[in-house]
């Protein structure tokens, strides 16, 4: 099965796309990554976007626009990654737009239908309702790929994605599913990835530069002991799992309430990147494993600082990227996703009610059909096969 999955994360940055071929194997699957693409927002969507998260008000006049627009560049990613390849169906996250997993709330944007307009295919989209209503928190939901693609028989390992918000899975050696077909898999978001950094960039360059690249600025600056102290007495990280968090507690508006104007740019960057550290290693070393691999995706991957005060904190774990799985650490949860949308379509549970805290185990999104009773027989013969 041809799939794409399209992923657009807190960061805001733009919309990842993997073409992916999918193959059933025994109860897990075989995955190779056919192609993969970034499309950056749209000048004009990159600025809307922000101003209607939180802490803006926003109004539901730019909900429903940017629902819109949001969709067709959905879409535009779609095909940039497709090109003239046929594609069996896209499986779209779609953009967060406000969440709060202790209310059960989780809203996403981007209407999955120009995407199927587009590419005259099968769209599954709005993956975290089912979870919600089942009493959830709608995320993390990237734990059940982890779970199929990255547990080891003989080795302890945590999958640690460093996206705008982090977050991770704890998964021992030898898991299997239980009798609902569900993974008993300790996940949760640990708090801030990289939101926090590009924030203060952002914020103190005023828009000059949009992130860290490289780490660059953190590797010239020294931590605040005293801020990082401040900043890690936040409740969320203490707070029982199954929790998940986002731009409404680690947006820019966290920053305000610490006095990181009094430090030099470079300072400022290393108490940040360093309170991603220590949270993360924090989670990790809470989850009971014993030195585990962590194996990492996301742009944080990409910040050796970031990923060299996470083995300081780490000492006996080998951090490394997922590239050394042959997942790209930048194309992993677009990846995931597609996985999703096809036990989507099978119908089967891809819900990890450990992390999310929903009462069961549940079939995920829902479906923007496309030629429906010729993919079903297809899927059906692929898996009998």
């Amino acid at each position: 099965m041809i799939a794409v999955g399209l992923m657009s994360g807190t960061s805001l940055d733009g919309i990842d796309a993997a073409l992916v071929e999918i193959r059933p194997r025994g109860d897990g699957y075989a995955i190779d990554l056919l192609d993969f693409v970034t499309q950056p927002f749209a000048p004009d969507l990159a600025d809307a976007l922000p101003a209607a998260l939180p802490p803006s008000p926003g109004t539901i006049a730019q909900l429903a626009t940017l629902h819109r627009e949001v969709g067709m560049a959905l879409a535009r990613a779609a095909g940039a990654v497709a090109r003239e390849r046929r594609v069996d169906f896209v499986a779209s996250h779609g953009q967060s737009i406000w969440h709060d997993g202790g209310r059960h709330i989780s809203l996403q944007i981007g209407d999955a239908f120009p995407i199927r307009e587009a590419l005259r295919t099968t769209v599954c989209y709005d993956f975290r309702t089912a979870d919600t209503a089942a009493g959830g928190c709608g995320a993390p939901l990237v734990p059940y790929f982890d779970a199929v693609m990255l547990a080891d028989a003989d080795e302890e390992r945590v999958a640690l994605n460093l996206g705008g918000i982090a977050n991770f899975s704890a998964l021992p050696r030898g898991l299997r599913r239980g009798a609902d077909g569900a993974f008993d898999v300790l996940a949760y978001d640990s708090g801030p990835g990289n939101m926090l950094i590009d924030a203060l960039v952002r914020r103190r360059t005023d828009g000059a530069q949009k992130f860290d690249r490289d780490g660059a600025l953190a590797a010239r600056g020294r931590v605040d002991a005293a801020l990082l102290e401040a900043m890690l007495s936040e409740p969320y990280f203490t707070s029982p799992s199954p929790k998940s968090t986002g731009r409404e507690l680690f947006g820019a508006q966290f920053l305000e309430r610490y006095d990181l104007d009094g430090l030099s740019l470079e300072d400022a960057a290393a108490t940040v990147t360093a309170l991603t550290a220590a949270s993360v290693a924090d989670a990790i070393r809470g989850a009971g494993l014993q030195r585990p691999r962590v194996l990492v995706s996301g742009g944080g991957a990409r910040n050796p600082t970031l990923m060299g005060m996470l083995g300081q904190r780490l000492a006996g774990s080998c951090v490394e990227s997922t590239q050394t799985m042959g997942i790209d650490p930048d194309a992993k949860e677009a990846i995931a996703f597609a996985l999703l949308g096809y036990e989507t379509l099978r119908g089967r549970v891809s819900n990890v009610p450990r992390a999310t805290g929903a009462r069961r185990a549940v079939c995920l999104g829902a479906v923007a059909p496309h030629d429906w009773a010729r993919l079903m027989v297809r899927i059906e013969a692929e898996c009998a096969a």
